[in-house]
């Protein structure tokens, strides 16, 4: 299983569902379930930068600080979902 969400970088290890899910029902190893749901991505026309932006609220939602939230979200272009055309 992969370390973290290749969408989102949220450690798959805190995803209280496990894992998102493919289309035939089974846990994906590469995605968190706020990402990819039933073989689809949840947000399919998200671009790197607004799923930068939505983490960055998702983590103050959460009481990370803003810069450390920034922070955080550094390494999503280089995800497997940014990278892989």
């Amino acid at each position: 299983m992969s370390a973290k969400c290749q969408s989102c970088g949220m450690p798959l290890s805190r995803d209280e569902n496990g894992g998102g899910t493919n289309l035939d029902g089974t846990l994906s190893s590469e995605f968190c379930s706020n990402c990819y749901k039933n073989g689809m991505f949840v947000d399919p026309d998200f671009t790197v930068a607004e799923m930068q932006q939505h983490c960055i609220r998702q983590l103050r939602q959460n009481g990370m600080p803003h810069i450390v939230a920034w922070f955080v979200t550094r390494s999503i272009p280089k995800l497997d979902r940014w990278t892989s055309g």
